[in-house]
């Protein structure tokens, strides 16, 4: 919802813009999720996850004010930065399978073990994390 507000005008992209100035080499903005890929979700947190200091900073302009209760909290962002490391390993080997040429039969039991080990590894760390999913 707020990637939509940020981008709806020129005006405001334009702002948002520069909230990151003297920060970061190039100024992004967010994006916007694509129903067909289920990775372009993965990048939407991530980038969402990345700029939101500056969209914390954006919401401080008065003229915004009516928005700050749709910025994320704490314990939300605690939880994108979860989500994000589960799906991170399933993206690799989606966008490495899906660049093949070749049959890639053979790597699948492979491709499985690795995600399965990683889902492992993910629960066991989820389950000393103070904020809960």
């Amino acid at each position: 919802m707020l990637a939509v507000l940020i981008t709806l005008t020129p005006g405001r992209r334009n702002e948002f813009i520069d909230c990151q100035k003297a920060k970061v080499r190039i100024a992004v903005l967010p994006i916007m999720d694509v129903k067909t890929r289920w990775n372009s979700t993965l990048e939407l947190l991530e980038r969402a996850y990345r700029l939101r200091e500056f969209t914390r900073k954006w919401l401080q302009n008065p003229q915004y004010a009516q928005y700050r209760p749709l910025f994320t909290t704490q314990d939300e962002w605690t939880i994108v930065k979860y989500v994000m490391e589960v799906l991170r390993l399933f993206r690799y080997w989606t966008l490495w399978m899906s660049k093949r040429h070749t049959v890639t039969l053979h790597h699948v039991i492979t491709v499985y073990k690795d995600m399965f080990d990683h889902m492992d590894r993910v629960m066991r760390a989820l389950a000393k994390k103070k904020t809960q999913w």
